[in-house]
């Protein structure tokens, strides 16, 4: 049997000879055996045209081919729109509205693309030109930057014969540039997930630092033959990695306007002496220029996306703005926790002036002045989101705020009107030397604010913006974010303005109807009665006395006495006020105010009194114009109209309507709105003869005269008036030093009940602590809670005390000030040292009493006395009085007597001074 030859084995350098030489075959092969998954398996494609598919021979890569004696026929030109031979495989992307959606939703899942870098050994194959327009092919419809930045390498690599690859891309803002590495030491068989850095471990180059900086900064080429002789060169790298440079050919991304996209470094060539050639610097430049165009259309296509979402996020803060508008508070935390995920920064916050949430909408609009120095600057709330407090928003103290180095600069952008961006805290020394630590211990590395325009394009707030969670500098983009969302907070603010005001005018309304309901027009015939009658003259009822005592008056006398104060001060002539009218408007003013224990109409016309006595007896007048004459006294008429007895804290308290309408000030507020409610009355308009700018002034004055008696403002207000009389400045001829004084004086009537002799000092006391008494029931009966010793009936005995701390921290200063700015004022201090004494006397007795009380528990019981006898006994109120003295019991119940009175005493200076 005849032996048969033996056949050499079967391998891949035998399979390929004979492909290569029978290219029909293959052909023929692919035609009858080839399916559609083993043709998308090999090819990445769909479909595939075997007629395209030829063997090109390559003079370039000719010493890449194993077998260089195989012939090989040129490629036929593929036609218009066609791929260049059979190896632009990868599916394209075509971007239409829903693959959109569906990217920027996270839904779109990343096409699998087959690497140019497989088909290697084919590609080396093609001449230069087919091998370029293969590779621009393969880049020129990705979108994915990552995958791009990818590619660009692994296809350099491929050019060029380059080991591995790094790109950097450009970051920062015009003045402060810098490089960051996207993709680095990319090979030809690494992939994207390998070679991307983050935002957490990318590298940072500064322009004109190391060779990729010099690049950056020059925009030219730099080819190193021995990478260890460069001086900018960094060995760091080689010594942790292990790897081994020698060269480097590093060139600059470009743009189609010629501007630095980013920077692309090749290292180390695999063939021959391993230094890169003028060709491979001609082909590596050529292929960016393509590769400058593509990152740009990716860097576009990425900015859509965030423009997108940006949208996005203005859509949903519209959507809040007119779905929450019942609290300004609540708008504002919506806003902000729906922007945090856009915003990416470790803090967020909002700042807004003091004049935002307590301004009415119906409020006359005033000219907008920026503040000149951020001393005129006070934030009165502010929302503070932390990143890291996972999406609880804290709400700053006012004090904190003052304080705070975050508010100072934010104030600074409100004083400048101008958005501002800080990209390193440290370096920057506007604000200070770094490290840059709030109150809070917080450290602000990056800052960017965004003033906050109203309609009246004023600024009502600031947002402020602190150190972005990838730890870079804000960018434009982030400018643009912020922006959005300082409008949309604007706009929000203004909506729940208008909201809140809304609810502020019904309850207005249902607080004028109670007004309403309660309270009468003057009577026909009370004005005819005054009219008709005859006004006393002031030396008869002693006005221009400070010691003045109403108390035997009887009620219609007190209107007569307004009228006679009015004509002394001869207001009837110079403002030319109608006799009826005055009539009408102080018999109606007497009628509105409520039969309340003490604040009621004789309060009023004793303020009123003590106010025409300081001006002419106290020699004040030629400080005041008669517009100021009159508007004081209509202040002091005016000041309490409606009052119910209770306090600024109570209202607060217990969410009247009041409450609601007004934020501070409530009840004086109240007495303001309606003495103007009286005065558009018809037949009571006082003011009716003024011009336009004197009614203007008028009402100004009068706000601020009846504001003025809450002793909250008179507070803050003294520190300022002590220094000008300190100072010996007491001619208060501007129109801030005159309101001061203004002010001051409000407050010296409103408790000048304290001056009074004593005996009408005692009187008024019990009068104010019954109306105190009173609250402080109402607080224990209806509300359940334990009121202040001052209005709590148990406690009547520690009134005297109170009482002269009142004098001391209240009435003293006021009444010293006065003193030494006029001497004609001295009686006012005089009576109320004198009133103090006797207050003194009266705890100092209480104490006594107390320790004699005490030491009594101590001692054995002795037998009660015996004596019948009566004796004569001063009370409190200056009258006499018998008591028994054999009865000890009777005797203690009289000094439990005389000690409530004391305390009623002391309740009356204390209302005046909360009013």
């Amino acid at each position: 049997m005849e032996e048969k030859p033996s056949m050499e084995p079967l391998t891949e350098e035998r399979v390929e000879h004979f492909l290569m030489n029978h290219e029909d075959f293959l052909a023929k092969f692919y035609e009858k055996h080839g399916s559609k998954e083993m043709i998308e398996k090999m090819t990445g494609k769909k479909s595939l045209d075997v007629k395209n598919i030829t063997i090109v021979k390559s003079d370039t890569f000719a010493a890449e081919c194993p077998m260089e004696h195989v012939k090989r026929k040129s490629v036929a030109p593929a036609g218009p729109g066609k791929p260049l031979g059979g190896y632009q495989s990868a599916q394209r992307n075509s971007v239409t509205t829903s693959m959109f959606k569906q990217y920027v939703e996270g839904q779109m899942k990343k096409m699998k693309k087959a690497s140019l870098v497989q088909n290697i050994v084919s590609l080396r194959k093609l001449n230069e030109q087919e091998l370029f327009m293969e590779l621009i092919r393969d880049i020129a419809t990705e979108l994915d930057v990552n995958v791009l930045c990818h590619k660009i390498l692994q296809n350099v690599s491929i050019l060029t014969k380059s080991d591995r690859g790094s790109l950097f891309l450009v970051r920062g803002n015009e003045q402060r540039k810098y490089l960051v590495s996207k993709l680095f030491d990319v090979t030809r068989t690494s992939t994207p997930e390998e070679s991307i850095h983050t935002e957490e471990n990318e590298i940072k180059v500064p322009f004109g630092r190391g060779i990729a900086g010099h690049v950056a900064e020059t925009k030219g080429t730099i080819n190193i033959k021995e990478a260890y002789d460069d001086p900018r060169f960094n060995q760091d790298v080689d010594k942790k990695t292990g790897y081994r440079t020698h060269s480097i050919l590093c060139m600059p991304i470009l743009s189609y306007d010629d501007e630095l996209v980013g920077v692309a470094q090749i290292i180390n060539k695999v063939e021959g002496p391993h230094e890169f050639t003028k060709q491979d610097e001609e082909y590596f430049r050529r292929y960016l220029i393509f590769c400058g165009i593509g990152i740009t259309n990716a860097q576009l296509f990425e900015m859509s996306v965030q423009e997108y979402k940006r949208n996005q996020l203005l859509l949903n803060l519209a959507r809040g703005v007119f779905e929450e508008q019942t609290s300004l508070e609540k708008l504002l935390q919506k806003i902000i926790l729906q922007s945090q995920d856009l915003l990416k920064c470790e803090r967020c916050l909002v700042y807004l002036l003091d004049d935002v949430l307590d301004k009415d909408a119906d409020s006359p609009k005033e000219d907008y002045k920026r503040p000149t120095s951020t001393k005129e600057v006070v934030f009165c709330k502010a929302f503070d989101l932390c990143a890291k407090d996972g999406g609880t928003i804290h709400v700053p103290s006012v004090a904190s705020l003052s304080k705070s180095k975050n508010a100072e600069i934010a104030r600074h952008v409100v004083v400048q009107g101008m958005p501002l961006n800080i990209g390193d805290m440290d370096e920057s020394t506007t604000f200070g030397k770094g490290p840059h630590i709030d109150e809070d211990g917080f450290r602000s590395k990056s800052m960017l604010c965004m003033p906050i325009y109203n309609s009246d394009k004023k600024i009502i707030g600031v947002t402020q913006l602190i150190n972005k969670i990838n730890g870079q500098a804000f960018i434009e983009s982030d400018a643009n974010i912020i922006e959005a969302f300082s409008i949309f907070t604007g706009l929000g603010i203004h909506n729940c303005q208008m909201y809140e005001n809304a609810c502020k005018l019904m309850a207005k309304q249902s607080v004028a109807l109670e007004v309403l309901s309660y309270h009468a027009t003057a009577q026909a015939s009370e004005i005819d009665e005054l009219l008709t009658c005859e006004i006393p003259s002031a030396e008869k009822i002693n006005l221009y006395s400070f010691g003045f005592n109403d108390i035997p008056m009887p009620d219609d006398d007190t209107v007569k006495a307004v009228v006679c104060m009015f004509q002394e001060a001869d207001l009837f002539n110079k403002f030319r006020i109608p006799y009826d009218v005055l009539c009408r408007w102080a018999t109606s003013v007497k009628k509105n105010y409520r039969p309340v224990t003490y604040h009621n109409w004789r309060h009023a016309f004793n303020v009123a009194q003590t106010m025409f006595t300081m001006i002419y007896t106290g020699g004040l007048k030629p400080m005041f114009k008669d517009i100021e004459v009159l508007t004081l006294l209509v202040g002091c008429l005016c000041h309490d109209l409606d009052h119910r007895g209770t306090n600024n804290a109570f209202q607060v308290k217990v969410v009247s309507p009041l409450a609601m309408l007004y934020s501070t000030s409530v009840m004086e507020h109240h007495h303001f709105d309606h003495c103007i409610m009286i005065l558009n009355s018809e037949g009571n308009n006082i003011f009716q003869s003024l011009s336009s700018e004197e009614y203007r002034t008028v009402i100004k004055m009068l706000e601020h005269a009846i504001l003025s008696t809450d002793l909250a403002l008179y507070f803050k207000k003294r520190g300022d008036f002590k220094t000008l009389i300190d100072n010996g400045d007491i001619k208060f001829e501007t129109e801030p030093t005159k309101e001061l004084l203004r002010a001051m004086m409000m407050t010296a009537c409103d408790v000048a009940a304290i001056t009074k002799p004593w005996e009408i000092q005692k009187e008024v006391a019990q009068l104010v602590a019954n109306e105190f008494f009173e609250q402080g029931d109402i607080e224990k009966d209806k509300l359940g809670e334990k009121p202040i010793a001052m209005m709590d009936r148990e406690k009547v005995d520690e009134l005297p005390k109170m009482q002269v701390g009142f004098i001391d921290a209240i009435c003293i200063p006021v009444y010293k000030m006065f003193a030494e700015m006029n001497k004609k004022l001295d009686p006012l201090y005089k009576g109320v040292m004198s009133n103090r004494d006797n207050w003194q006397k009266m705890a100092d007795e209480h104490e006594r009493k107390m320790a004699e009380g005490k030491q009594a528990d101590h001692e054995p019981e002795k037998p009660a006395p015996t004596n019948n006898s009566s004796q004569e006994q001063k009370t409190q109120n200056g009258g006499v009085r018998k008591t028994s003295t054999n009865n000890q019991p009777k005797r203690h119940g009289s000094n439990v007597i005389s000690k409530k009175t004391e305390m009623k005493s002391y309740k009356k200076t204390k209302i005046c001074s909360l009013m």
